[in-house]
């Protein structure tokens, strides 16, 4: 199976948010953290109440986190970004232009594929290069041996199977009413003990 069926996902995707680039991920999460890596920001605040993995990101790679009380719905910013926390979203032609929404397709979202995510922009620099960061630091169906690769690479690429499973059940997605979710689907993660160490 070759990647073809990515950069198609990637174009029908693109095409359902409105969002002229998509670059598919292994998860909304590291889709996150490339957003983060390739901004180079230093600090941001989430809210209470999220996915715990978000505010993990500041722990793993190393940036300044703050709390903040927020009673969002289907999408938030990352505080002092222009990078959105779309996980649960779905919802035709809602992309927000100047931004970098992330959005999963973990097995209880609308799209369930198990596993995966994308990145919207309407930078194509930023999505060429968020690619290359996704996929080892290289070009995509080009032997890595034979690039000069001057991108770091995080091997957060979406496989061409879950991309081609994803062309699948992406009619009956667009077709179907997506569950509204609400902060009670979050704890408040101040009261957990790994932010409190």
């Amino acid at each position: 199976m070759s990647f073809e069926a990515v950069k198609q996902f990637e174009n029908e995707i693109a095409s359902f948010f409105g969002a002229p680039h998509a670059v598919a991920i292994d998860c909304c999460t590291h889709g996150l953290e490339l957003c983060l890596r390739h901004q180079k920001i230093t600090k941001f605040s989430v809210p209470v109440q999220t996915y715990i993995s978000v505010p993990l990101l500041s722990k793993k790679i190393g940036i300044e986190l703050e709390w903040r009380e927020e009673d969002w719905l289907d999408y938030y910013y990352l505080g002092g970004t222009n990078i959105i926390d779309a996980a649960v979203l779905w919802k035709r032609d809602s992309y927000i232009p100047g931004t970098f929404m992330c959005v999963s397709f973990q097995f209880r979202k609308h799209l369930s594929l198990g596993r995966g995510g994308v990145i919207l922009c309407d930078d194509p620099v930023a999505a060429e290069e968020l690619k290359k960061m996704s996929y080892d630091g290289r070009v995509p169906d080009v032997p890595w041996a034979t690039q000069n690769i001057t991108t770091m690479g995080y091997h957060y690429y979406m496989t061409p199977e879950t991309a081609a499973k994803g062309l699948e059940k992406l009619p009956e997605a667009i077709a179907s009413e997506p569950r509204q979710w609400t902060l009670d689907d979050w704890p408040d993660l101040r009261k957990m003990g790994v932010f409190n160490k």
